[in-house]
């Protein structure tokens, strides 16, 4: 991501956006990146795009003031138009702002001649991408598959003997000498259609195709077509089965149908180009590293050449809130953090549980004591010289007061009884005779 409908979306807006509009002033580049400066300035100049494969050349063309077809040019003035060629790299796309929305990672900007001037900028959040003044389409690319099918069919056809198809198909389709547009999510949906594990030799797949003279003069149509009869006024239907090539051709151009608002980086948005997909990064497909490094994803067998120890790499689609976030890191904090937040609701009701079942148990035994407090205060005997309104106890009196009045009691018995008894030994000793 991006692969070759993307960037020719991308081509398409910078058409879009600058049709009609004058470019003045030299291209500025940021001095973070580190790809070359673009040797261009010019009072008056406009732009046009063009995609191939995975890669966009913008075209900057001076534009004649003057009347009889001349124009003063000075020494820094560029007289010939100048082509830069694009290549995204995993996050590269173009933007037009004004000057003061211009983004943080704007690398290349070309500025528009008005009041306040407007700038068209290359942004590139993770640097990846590149660009070449005065470049041409990459030699070792090869025709596109979505804009130069004869050539590319043939191309591939007429090299089945090559290294390149001794590997599994799926690695095949990405060797861009072949495939030029084909990327890790195309490979993916072309493959799920026609139902070929992914790591089946690729030669096995494309040996039994034929280029014919038709293929030469015209691209296949791969839908199906229906013709009417006037007499029968019945729909017959003529169904043609497509190959991996004719699928390498449409699947593509499905994506462009979708428009900006498949793959809209500037605006962080990829519901639609995700509910288009069958396969990549859906839920219940399965999916293996290739010898590549690369995640293919699949349904069913893989097939024979599977690498060694390959594992599962369940990576699904990464939803993003801006277009500069290009990590997950805050997802993966926010998700434990919620993890570890609905475990702690499950430890506080195991422990609102033994609270309540501690509460239970002591107003249990508090009871228990307060019925034997009753007891033995109705069970103590009453004072006759206390008013008899003392000696009956409510049962809502704490047992500790209670306790505490029934030993007074006891202790003042025991000084009477005491008393009495010392009393009574005096009268004795008094009564008898003394021996003296």
């Amino acid at each position: 991501m991006p692969e070759g409908p993307e960037l020719h979306l991308a081509s398409l807006y910078v058409n879009k956006m600058c049709e009609g509009l004058v470019f003045s002033g030299a291209v500025e580049k940021s001095e973070v990146n580190k790809n070359p400066e673009v040797p261009f300035c010019c009072d008056a100049y406009c732009i046009k795009a063009q995609s191939r494969g995975k890669e966009v050349r913008l075209t900057l063309t001076p534009i004649k003031n003057d009347d009889h077809g001349k124009r003063k040019v000075t020494k820094h003035q560029s007289q010939q138009p100048m082509d830069v060629v694009f290549r995204f790299g995993m996050s590269g796309f173009f933007r037009f702002t004004s000057v003061d929305d211009l983004p943080k990672h704007a690398h290349l900007r070309f500025y528009t001649k008005e009041s306040p001037p407007r700038v068209l900028s290359f942004e590139d959040t993770r640097r990846f991408g590149s660009w070449h003044p005065n470049g041409t389409w990459q030699k070792d690319r090869g025709p596109c598959v979505m804009f130069e099918y004869e050539s590319f069919r043939e191309n591939v056809l007429s090299n089945l003997s090559g290294k390149t198809f001794d590997k599994p198909i799926c690695e095949a389709l990405l060797n861009q000498k072949y495939f030029n547009g084909i990327g890790n999510y195309l490979r993916a949906e072309i493959l799920f259609r026609l139902q070929i594990p992914p790591f089946v030799k690729a030669r096995t797949v494309l040996e039994g195709l034929v280029l014919k003279d038709e293929d030469k003069n015209k691209v296949k149509k791969e839908i199906t077509v229906l013709e009417s009869t006037e007499k029968t006024r019945k729909k017959v239907v003529k169904v043609e089965k497509p190959d991996i090539l004719s699928l390498c051709h449409t699947v593509p151009l499905e994506v462009v149908q979708l428009g900006e608002n498949g793959y809209a980086p500037a605006k962080g948005k990829y519901s639609v180009l995700q509910a288009w997909m069958q396969c990549y990064c859906v839920d219940g497909m399965n999916s293996l590293g290739d010898n590549n490094g690369r995640t293919i994803w699949f349904k069913g067998d893989p097939g024979p050449m599977v690498p060694k120890g390959a594992k599962s790499r369940k990576i699904m689609w990464k939803r993003k809130k801006d277009d500069h976030d290009y990590t997950d890191s805050k997802k993966a904090k926010k998700t434990r953090t919620d993890s570890t937040a609905k475990a702690k609701p499950v430890k506080k009701e195991e422990n609102l549980k033994v609270k309540k079942e501690n509460a239970t148990s002591k107003t249990q035994n508090a009871s228990k004591r307060q019925k034997t407090n009753t007891e033995k205060i109705n069970a103590a005997p009453a004072n006759e010289n206390k008013p008899k309104t003392r000696g009956t106890r409510s049962s809502k009196v704490p047992p500790k007061t209670g306790t505490k009045t029934i030993k007074s009691q006891r202790v003042e018995e025991m000084i009477k009884t005491k008393r009495n008894s010392v009393a009574c030994r005096k009268s004795v000793t008094k009564g008898m005779p003394s021996a003296f």
